[in-house]
């Protein structure tokens, strides 16, 4: 098929200097896979705005498209697992990493990656959430999981605005939990309570203490985003037998913290990765973001776009910039 569609295309000019561009490609290019899916949506996510300035951490392999997210439908399927026209999602894995991505109109994948779009949900809503509200998802099942419930006091989300802590505050909120949204952004109070947060602090009363060996109980559990320093003070900050979900590193990767949270008040420390996990949970997460767990506020959590406006939303998601969740249309 030599069917030519647009795409976002970032390219090497020379030794770490990357330049992106919106162009024509050709579905001849795309990779081998089972599955070509002609994409209507996808998300920008943190990890897309580290592909595109050519992070190694994320992508080696230049020119090269992002999209870590996209929705669609099933154009060719050579194994039998999907027909064509059927709905699907793909978030993880290693789309939009050193796989074409959700950034083109068409991707090219292996069956094994794909969800088919569940009942309830719309292409959309799906890319709404995305890596980051499936990320979300995954840091409250694995807290409630742990034994945290709502009657147990206030839930912290650290780097409360982004995509996964909006989403966090949201979801917390719908599960009937006392979640307590923490940013920097002094401005998007209103924002972060329309979300549902009961309360919104500065980073200054989550680092305050945390020069300490433990600091005063107070969270029930946590849900953190950004890591470093946040990270240690909200281990340092959770009440005995609570428990702390990490997923996130855009404020550091290393975690400076001693044992006392663990030994004297029995915490428990949760890592969540979205990108390799398997199909069984992964679509038990889809159909309670579907049904139970769908959101309200999904609008009010949106900025759409399409590929033509990324560029722009790209360099500020790097700058700190922005919030909520950047919905791309590729038909836009």
């Amino acid at each position: 098929m030599s069917e030519r569609y647009t795409a976002m295309l970032v390219e090497q000019v020379e030794k770490r200097k990357f330049e992106r561009k919106i162009t024509e490609r050709s579905i001849d290019d795309l990779p081998e896979g089972e599955l070509l899916v002609r994409v209507r949506y996808s998300s920008l996510n943190f990890k897309d705005a580290l592909s595109s300035i050519g992070n190694p951490g994320v992508s080696r392999n230049f020119p090269h498209t992002p999209g870590i997210d996209a929705a669609g439908e099933i154009v060719e399927c050579s194994d039998g697992s999907f027909k064509p026209g059927d709905e699907v999602l793909i978030t993880g894995f290693d789309l939009g990493m050193n796989t074409a991505g959700g950034f083109g109109q068409y991707i090219r994948i292996p069956s094994k990656w794909v969800v088919a779009l569940p009942a309830g949900l719309t292409q959309k809503e799906a890319m709404v959430y995305g890596t980051a509200g499936f990320t979300a998802g995954l840091s409250l099942l694995a807290m409630a999981g742990a034994g945290v419930k709502p009657a147990d006091g206030e839930i912290l989300v650290t780097g409360a605005t982004g995509g996964v802590g909006s989403v966090a505050i949201a979801l917390l909120a719908k599960a009937g939990y006392q979640a307590v949204a923490a940013t920097g952004k002094a401005d998007q109070v209103d924002f972060l309570k329309g979300l549902g947060a009961a309360d919104v602090v500065g980073r200054d009363v989550v680092l305050e203490g945390a020069d300490k060996p433990m600091m005063r109980e107070r969270w029930a559990g946590v849900i953190d985003c950004v890591g470093g320093d946040y990270l240690a003070a909200a281990i340092k900050s959770t009440k005995y037998g609570g428990t702390v979900t990490c997923c996130g590193l855009t404020a550091s990767p290393d975690l400076n913290i001693n044992v006392f949270p663990f030994i004297l008040r029995g915490v428990s420390l949760l890592g969540i990765d979205s990108v390799e996990c398997p199909m069984e949970p992964r679509l038990a997460l889809w159909n309670k973001l579907a049904g139970d767990w769908k959101l309200d506020s999904l609008d009010a959590l949106t900025d759409e776009c399409g590929l033509d406006g990324l560029d722009a939303r790209i360099d500020a998601m790097l700058k700190g910039e922005l919030k909520g969740r950047t919905l791309v249309n590729l038909d836009k």
